[in-house]
């Protein structure tokens, strides 16, 4: 269990001057190797058409626009995934709005390519992944049923879903109030229900939106729960909100790189008597980003060769030996890894098939 209060947390996300260095000197103490991780991959976005609108998001689209993806086809994907092994990709993530098969556009696209459901497309595209590629499916689509959480468990090496934050009160701001799917109770179900599946998973929480310390770090013990009943978080992202033009929050101040720290610290503290790794997104902090592995972060996430950030399209990924400059100058080494945590390489976390698969790729 944690050694870490809700109190003591809030400590470190107050602290200033002497007492932050100090808290980032602690995590120094809880750092197995000097190894900072990155999956390379390639971010396949299978529609940008979702049910929910947060206000600081660029990923979901018009469906009248032309230029919106409304639901690829197999050949495209595969395609997208042929170019991604020229570069030595391993993961393939794929994303799409949270049940944009409630909208008669992707209805009509599913019955023209004989499926029902998006749920039915996503498992198809992930068994023709493995089947077809040498890349291992990690699928982030939103929150999902139990029984949905099943069959996607069958053909992904790894899923993701962000918290982003466990207050309910987020609700009401402008970042999630038109977004039914961004309620926290919902995402701890989906999360929860995850790790009782044995699923490898990633999640995180977003910086920024309006929340308060509190509630950064009530979100933050709530990760932390799940973890120890049932162990299956690999990894913490901690995101900061960027504001781009065009969307509702584009107006929306930045956290603090102060508060990024705090938060990073705080974070590398909670689960430092675990594995689970902290990351910290390079793309959206070009200027800053080895300043957070001073502070415990060890993983840069997903970093692609070939394919943009379709989240956030206006920070383009820094390049493998651009992050391999910023890890060594900050004195530690760059390593890549796979979109699921070697622990749970095994047979109580995956089946036959993505076992043969990942013993091929190593």
């Amino acid at each position: 269990m944690s050694n870490l209060t809700k109190e003591e947390i809030l400590t470190i996300l107050n602290a200033n001057d002497n007492d932050i260095v100090r808290y980032m000197s602690e995590t120094a103490k809880y750092r197995e190797n000097n190894l900072i991780t990155y999956s390379k991959n390639i971010f396949i976005p299978l529609t940008e058409i979702c049910r929910n609108d947060c206000g600081y998001c660029n990923f979901k689209k018009n469906p009248d626009d032309s230029q919106t993806i409304i639901l690829k086809t197999k050949e495209e994907v595969l395609a997208d995934l042929r170019e991604a092994e020229k570069y030595g990709c391993k993961e393939a993530l794929f994303t799409f709005g949270e049940d944009a098969d409630e909208e008669e556009i992707v209805k009509l696209k599913l019955q023209e390519y004989g499926y029902d459901s998006m749920i039915d497309y996503i498992v198809d595209i992930c068994q023709m992944t493995l089947d077809e590629t040498a890349l291992l499916p990690h699928t982030n689509g939103g929150n999902f049923s139990f029984d949905d959480l099943k069959r996607l468990k069958e053909v992904n090496a790894s899923l993701g879903l962000m918290l982003e934050n466990s207050s309910s009160r987020l609700m009401e701001l402008p970042a999630h109030n038109k977004s039914p799917g961004k309620n926290p109770k919902l995402r701890l179900e989906t999360i929860s229900n995850a790790g009782k599946l044995k699923i490898p998973y990633t999640t995180g929480i977003l910086i920024g939106i309006g929340e308060t310390k509190e509630e950064v770090a009530e979100s933050l013990l709530a990760i932390r729960d799940l973890y120890d009943e049932y162990g299956h978080i690999q990894e913490i992202i901690i995101q900061n909100f960027t504001p781009i033009p065009g969307i509702e929050m584009e107006d929306w101040p930045e956290p603090s790189l102060l508060d990024m720290i705090r938060t990073v610290t705080a974070g590398t503290l909670l689960f430092s008597d675990t594995d689970v790794s902290i990351q910290v997104p390079p793309n959206l902090n070009n200027d800053t980003a080895q300043i957070f592995l001073l502070c415990g972060a060890d993983d840069w996430g997903g970093v692609s060769p070939v394919s943009p950030d379709y989240v956030n399209i206006t920070s383009p990924w820094p390049g493998i030996d651009e992050l391999q400059k910023l890890t060594e100058d900050a004195g530690f080494e760059l390593s890549e890894r796979l979109c699921i945590y070697e622990k749970y390489i095994n047979s109580e976390w995956l089946n036959d098939c993505l076992l043969e698969k990942i013993a091929n790729l190593s």
